[in-house]
């Protein structure tokens, strides 16, 4: 399984390689797409007060503070590609190394990508709740919240990779690596994003 076609086409993600029992897998990293942080936020809201793991009189406000965290991580992740785009213009680099260079820039900064993105996530967000005047009290340990919180965000995170398994099964009828292949599934992937509008602000 290859994610880049022979003549450099790449598909809308970096995917990653693991090696177990000797086998090689192919992965793809999580990712936070703008579409899903009112999603996230909510769920994430309900779901801790719904239990009763904080108390609030403005659940609501507590839901924009969460958003206010994811859309400051996708602030800093725009801003890592970015910088990523402008090097390999500068160096006159193909695109194929993008997925390289977000990871140097990243790595810079210090902001997180790929799998690294679920475990900062979810400690902003706990900082945040310890701190918002939003939240007048907090029940639950910090181990129980961390569990909670890191549900939702997996669930929404992983999205990525259901959305290859779509587009993939979509293209049975295509060659895997070839040319025609990874057209069409860049296509495939651009419109179903935009039919869930994951982009979107």
């Amino acid at each position: 399984m290859s994610a880049w076609s022979a003549k450099g086409v790449a598909p809308s993600y970096q995917m990653g390689w693991t090696l177990e029992g000797g086998a090689v897998n192919c992965y793809v990293p999580m990712r936070l797409y703008r579409g899903l942080v009112t999603p996230i936020a909510t769920e994430i809201t309900q779901s801790l007060l719904r239990s009763r793991d904080i108390e609030s009189s403005l659940p609501s406000e507590v839901q924009l503070d969460i958003e206010a965290v994811l859309k400051e991580y996708l602030r800093q992740e725009k801003l890592v590609l970015d910088e990523a785009k402008d090097r390999l213009e500068r160096r006159k680099m193909p695109a194929t190394e993008l997925g390289r260079m977000k990871s140097v820039v990243a790595r810079e900064r210090n902001v997180p990508i790929g799998d690294e993105i679920l475990p900062y996530l979810v400690e902003q967000i706990l900082e945040m709740l310890f701190h918002s005047q939003h939240v007048e009290e907090i029940y639950a340990d910090d181990k129980v919240l961390r569990t909670k919180i890191t549900a939702v965000l997996r669930k929404h995170l992983d999205i990525e990779e259901s959305l290859d398994r779509e587009v993939r099964k979509r293209l049975k009828h295509l060659e895997e690596g070839t040319l025609a292949f990874e057209q069409e599934y860049a296509r495939l992937m651009a419109e179903i994003k935009r039919v869930r509008r994951l982009n979107e602000s």
